[in-house]
């Protein structure tokens, strides 16, 4: 059977937020309410491929706390939904969240910064399949077993998704089943293994990969490349736009490749640097979401 989710066809909606908000808001022990200045400060960090990464975690958060001028935490769950959710009600001061997510929730969110890849602030989903498999188009996926990465993931669902939608399909009849990894190195990994026969994943993390664990990774092989598309922001909630710290949030990662310890969390990162962008960069995500709506 297809994995299911609420939020399959229109991501993340406000009523499971709102239910997420309840739950997770305990387990970080937050109090009732929205983020303060008592609490100090609050970064969400979505399951990336890099999450686990203790040396990133303690160099992101100590270039953070520097830069804000108070202690940070960094707050992580296994879910986009569940951070999404905290960030939306309030409960995170900001967070790396994904471009799905935001521009169902733009309204309720600021940018703060986006990251700059190869020069631009901008990566791809790929669609892939092991690596000794003799496939050249996307249709030749048709019946496989497929993993996604996130229900509310733009390159590790929603892409895949719109494609489909556009080409009058679904992906519970295109594929003969499909499940989520919850995170973007785990569909390399379920691909390369033989666990699913093809899967949909972030551009960025499979090319990271490549270098990091290539011996993975070259189990794989890319059998379609997206458009180019909005990377992944940070954003804060719109509730919080007075809160000063935020200014300093975004004057820290627009300028972290000037800093040495910044630069150390780009290497890590294999990012270039945070710059600043305006919300029509998710327009055609946006666009993505609007043609799974009308599809159904």
């Amino acid at each position: 059977m297809t994995a299911r989710h609420p939020a399959t066809s229109q991501g993340l909606d406000r009523r499971s937020a709102l239910a997420l908000c309840g739950g997770a808001a305990v387990s970080l022990v937050l109090a009732p309410g929205r983020a303060s200045a008592q609490e100090g400060f609050k970064f969400g960090l979505t399951p990336v491929f890099l999450s686990n990464d203790l040396e990133l975690l303690a160099l992101l958060r100590a270039y953070l706390t520097e830069a804000i001028g108070e202690p940070v935490e960094l707050v992580s769950r296994r879910t986009y939904q569940e951070i999404t959710a905290l960030l939306v009600a309030g409960q995170l001061h900001a967070a790396w969240i994904c471009g799905y997510p935001y521009v169902q929730f733009k309204s309720e969110l600021d940018l703060v910064a986006t990251p700059s890849w190869h020069g631009r602030p901008l990566y791809q989903s790929y669609l892939i399949a092991a690596a000794d498999r003799q496939t050249e188009r996307w249709e030749d996926l048709k019946g496989d077993i497929h993993a996604f990465s996130d229900p509310d993931s733009n390159s590790g669902f929603l892409v895949t998704r719109a494609l489909l939608a556009e080409n009058g399909l679904k992906p519970e009849g295109f594929f003969a089943r499909s499940f989520y990894t919850y995170g973007h190195r785990n569909v390399i990994r379920a691909v390369a293994s033989g666990l699913a026969q093809s899967g949909s994943v972030d551009g960025y993390v499979w090319d990271v990969m490549r270098e990091m664990e290539p011996g993975l990774v070259d189990q794989t092989r890319i059998v379609r490349r997206s458009e180019w598309l909005g990377f992944p922001p940070v954003a804060s909630a719109r509730a919080l736009a007075g809160d000063a710290r935020l200014a300093r949030l975004k004057d820290a990662l627009t300028g972290m490749d000037r800093h040495e310890e910044g630069r150390k969390v780009l290497a890590l990162l294999r990012l270039d640097g945070f710059v600043a962008t305006e919300p029509a960069l998710f327009d055609t995500i946006a666009a993505k979401v609007d043609a799974v709506r009308r599809f159904g």
